[in-house]
């Protein structure tokens, strides 16, 4: 087992890293991948080119003629996501980078075994489940795919998997590819014509560069990233940061669980008043109609229902958005 791939297993198995937003608090992130091993698709390597290095010692990012969009078919969501993580070609990888409390570059640490990742704490970047986090955070609004590489692949969120046997054919730009045998542990996003965008491992940037098939290629994952189905057409978002996951209902009390809304940034339709949830001095009966991010097998996490006692914000009994304004009843 080489070193690079004894950390990446190390990092799924839950390190807390030491990333921190530039600006902002401490991170409470993971560990993620690193290098896989493959036959390339493809004739060519992909290289990042032109990148340049700023006064602090961090990549400027500059954009790659042809990391895009390169085949018709994906969604709107998928071809924002594919552009966000284009939009950071040339960005350090850095081991736990991407993992702080909003979706963005930060610094990593060194990951105590890969010498390469000795500097990482002073490079502003992404590792590889960090970039995807951010991308389909910059495409749809939401932080609906945290957490480390395995934890994508495991996403609720999916809509369609495809087994490493059937290779590019069926794949669509913005597809999420994984590699890793038991514990995933790294993860790309695909570009459409047999090439992809990643954060590859410590000493390199943001790249694009051919699929590799073969090795530990695990298949590819679609996200769904649209989250509207709980809500009526042309239904207002309401923005609110809950600071825990919390278990979503059929119904605005704890009978019928349907899966679990991701800590940190989120959207609601509407509240209405249930049954109370607390603990100690704090309370609240309002609930929260929304999408969940992780749907139970069987169940529907469209229009689910979760406490608002989860709110970061806000007192006993109160349901307002992040900035006060007062969500409407259902």
């Amino acid at each position: 087992m080489s070193i690079r791939y004894f950390v990446g297993l190390a990092g799924m198995a839950g390190i807390v890293v030491g990333a921190a937003v530039v600006g902002a608090g401490p991170a409470a992130a993971t560990g993620s991948a690193r290098s896989t091993t493959g036959t390339v698709a493809g004739s060519t390597t992909g290289t990042v080119a032109g990148s340049t290095v700023g006064a602090a010692g961090r990549p400027v990012a500059r954009a790659l003629a042809g990391c895009d969009v390169l085949q018709p078919g994906a969604s709107a969501v998928a071809q924002q996501a594919v552009r966000a993580a284009c939009s950071q070609l040339g960005v350090w990888y850095s081991w736990g980078g991407g993992h702080g409390p909003v979706p963005g570059a930060t610094y990593g640490h060194y990951d105590g075994q890969d010498p390469a990742s000795k500097n990482d704490g002073q490079r502003l970047g992404f590792d590889c489940s960090g970039l995807v986090r951010y991308a389909y955070y910059r495409a749809t609004g939401r932080d609906i795919l945290n957490g480390t590489a395995d934890n994508q692949f495991h996403t609720g969120r999916a809509v369609a998997r495809f087994s490493p046997g059937q290779g590019t054919g069926p794949l669509l730009p913005g597809d999420l590819l994984f590699w890793g045998r038991g514990w995933v542990h790294h993860v790309a996003i695909y570009l459409g014509a047999g090439q992809m965008v990643e954060a590859f491992q410590s000493g390199t940037h943001v790249r694009m560069t051919p699929v590799r098939l073969g090795g530990d290629y695990a298949g590819a994952v679609r996200v769904d990233g649209g989250g509207g189905g709980g809500g009526q057409p042309g239904q207002v978002k309401y923005w609110v940061n809950t600071f825990a996951d919390a278990v979503g209902y059929r119904e605005p009390n704890t009978g019928d669980a349907q899966g679990v809304l991701n800590k940190g940034n989120n959207y609601v339709y509407c509240k209405v008043w249930g049954a109370q949830v607390g603990s100690g001095g704090q309370f609240n009966h309002w609930w929260l109609r929304t999408d969940l991010d992780r749907t139970y097998p069987g169940k529907n996490g469209r229009g689910a229902y979760v406490s608002a006692y989860y709110l970061s914000r806000w007192g006993n009994d109160e349901a307002r958005d992040v900035n006060g304004g007062p969500i409407p009843n259902c």
